[in-house]
């Protein structure tokens, strides 16, 4: 063992990000940075396993979890632009694949691992690797994209699907991952024991052992949606993995992340009243 790393609770791989805001300013961003800020507040030892540049600044993720970053010449960035009303996105300077061999070796048999590519950095080895030995969460937004030549953003096929879906404990998408195809949806499901579709104010679908039940989104007032997804995915595998039913567990995500959407950018993840709240809620669902 690598006496470098001290054990942890929940582990997110995939590459932190820059994004590109339309006045030309870089905020952190990713899976990873919203993730492992959630899975923080809900009081896991965190950790994360990214690739980016040595000057790049990753504060706060940092401060509150333990950080290996895989060598790379830069940050992988963002940036989406408006034409018309239509967003179109584009991606830059990606940085390194991420594999098993990347793991610290006291991390491999953390409670939760949560995979989070945003662009196919995530090898589908590292679900093999930790398929059966611990709660294994997917958000596989980024393996169902690629890009160009000029870095525009496309959504592709699932092509890892039929293998990764049988090895996932949970996994949650949005309906914009499959282009609002619920026949896929359906498809996915039948191959995986738990799964969620999350459909923003319309709330989602929970399927479970491939049979649907639909679940209300909390109503507020939206500022920002931007990390949404990831707070509810992290807050839903942190509850699964801590015992609760998968209902109760999508009521308890989906109140962290209608909070979420009130604020703007990483300040959107979980504040202690509001997870004091949502605990709350969650114990109301398991009575």
């Amino acid at each position: 063992m690598d006496p470098t790393f001290a054990p942890i609770d929940y582990l997110v791989i995939g590459h932190v990000t820059h994004d590109i805001l339309p006045d030309g300013t870089r905020v952190l961003g990713g899976t990873v940075s919203y993730a492992s800020l959630t899975a923080a507040a809900l009081g896991r030892a965190v950790g994360i396993v990214t690739s980016a540049s040595a000057d790049a600044n990753l504060a706060p993720l940092d401060t509150l979890a333990t950080l290996v970053r895989q060598p790379a010449p830069t940050i992988t960035t963002f940036e989406n632009v408006y034409v018309n009303g239509h967003r179109e996105q584009y991606v830059y300077t990606p940085a390194a694949r991420l594999t098993p061999d990347a793991i610290p070796h006291p991390w491999r048999t953390t409670p939760i691992v949560h995979l989070g590519p945003i662009m196919r950095e995530c090898d589908p080895a590292l679900a093999d690797y930790y398929a059966g030995k611990t709660f294994l969460g997917l958000t596989p937004q980024g393996w169902m994209r690629s890009s160009d030549a000029r870095g525009h953003v496309f959504p592709i096929a699932w092509a890892e699907a039929g293998h990764l879906l049988p090895l996932a404990s949970a996994i949650v998408l949005s309906i914009e991952d499959i282009g609002g195809n619920w026949d896929l949806a359906t498809r996915f499901a039948q191959q995986t024991r738990v799964l969620v579709v999350t459909c923003g104010w319309d709330g989602g679908t929970l399927f479970l052992d491939g049979q649907p039940t639909t679940f209300p989104a909390v109503p507020v007032t939206q500022i920002d949606p931007t990390g949404a997804g990831d707070i509810f995915a992290t807050a839903f595998f942190i509850a699964m993995a801590s015992g609760a039913q998968p209902l109760a567990a999508t009521s308890f995500a989906a109140c962290l992340a209608a909070y979420s959407v009130t604020r703007v950018g990483l300040a959107s993840t979980p504040q202690a009243d509001e997870v004091t709240t949502c605990l709350q809620e969650l114990n109301a669902c398991e009575r």
